[in-house]
């Protein structure tokens, strides 16, 4: 029977025959990416942004073994716009209420790529008397961090309830985002205020001997913050996002982005989102919003002309199919 395998017949190869083999063989090879190293600024630590500062971080080098993502505590959100504007990270993780002013100066930062949405909510012990917003009056909220765009978002809510964030509450300041579920479960703090699905300190508040309540703002509140502030946006906390909440949440939030330093060469940022495309499922294993990360759903959270041109350049080539 005729084989249709080619077989030696025994003979060494010439020198000419094997340098041409090898020539062949390295032409074939898939040529790979040059090492590409990245800074990016989280918070502080025991918040959402260093966890996912991480799951993203894992996430791409799963994609592109020689893309490495650099996380980096910082303050938090007001710092990191800062951090990239005097070219000192970069990528930064902003929640919108800083994100979305600093897209507007000219030459300045960029979109690279959506973070999640966050809604905003207060947690606290499931035994307290506390069922309103207003009902905090005179008593001790642990807002957040000094630098944290979550707590610019408490205090809009605060006031837009009929509450001054200064004078009709007890504001706590926290030095560590980490630090707010611990106040709440010893009673030196009400409520604790954050945002996300995932965020560690309702989580941690959730697991709690005794469990908790959360509680999101009065629709009159959120109609008004929706009206002043073109970042925020209507949000429903589904039913059993978190141990013992049967039932939905509504209330306000913003979409957290990752922003890019000016001049953050569109390369590097094409190279990225392509890497964050392929890792999605690797990134929803590692965070519970990471499916909120895909770079296609921009489209209608952030203007055009504020994305970095290479996140444009992907996102135009998977509208081409290409």
């Amino acid at each position: 029977m005729k084989s249709d395998t080619v077989r030696s017949e025994g003979r060494a190869p010439t020198r000419r025959s094997g340098l041409l083999m090898l020539a062949a063989l390295v032409a074939a090879a898939p040529a790979r990416a040059d090492p590409l190293r990245v800074t990016l600024a989280t918070a502080t630590p025991g918040g959402g942004f260093p966890d996912f500062g991480r799951a993203f971080s894992e996430a791409i080098r799963i994609a592109d073994p020689d893309l490495d993502i650099v996380p980096r505590g910082s303050g938090g959100s007001a710092e990191n716009v800062g951090l990239l504007q005097r070219s000192e990270a970069d990528l930064a993780l902003v929640q919108g209420a800083y994100a979305y002013p600093a897209l507007g100066r000219p030459g300045g930062v960029t979109v690279l790529a959506p973070m999640y949405a966050t809604p905003g909510l207060f947690v606290l012990r499931a035994e307290s008397p506390v069922r309103t917003v207003g009902d905090l009056r005179g008593r001790a909220v642990a807002l957040g961090t000094r630098d944290s765009g979550l707590t610019v978002l408490g205090r809009a809510v605060l006031s837009a309830s009929g509450l001054d964030p200064d004078r009709d509450i007890r504001p706590i300041l926290l030095d560590h985002a980490g630090d707010g579920p611990a106040m709440v479960s010893d009673g030196r703090a009400a409520a604790l205020w954050g945002g996300g699905l995932g965020w560690p300190g309702f989580l941690a508040v959730a697991r709690a001997a005794g469990g908790a309540r959360f509680l999101g703002p009065p629709d009159q509140a959120m109609s008004a913050l929706v009206a002043q502030d073109p970042a925020l946006r209507r949000l429903t906390v589904p039913a059993g996002s978190f141990p013992g909440q049967d039932q939905p949440i509504a209330t306000v939030g913003s979409w957290s982005l990752i922003l890019a330093r000016p001049g953050f060469p569109p390369e590097a940022a094409y190279r990225i989102v392509r890497a964050l495309t392929r890792a999605g499922s690797a990134l929803r294993s590692r965070h519970a919003q990471g499916g909120e990360s895909d770079p296609r759903l921009l489209d209608g959270i952030v203007a055009p002309d504020t994305l970095n041109a290479g996140t444009a350049r992907y996102l135009a080539e998977m509208k081409e199919g290409r």
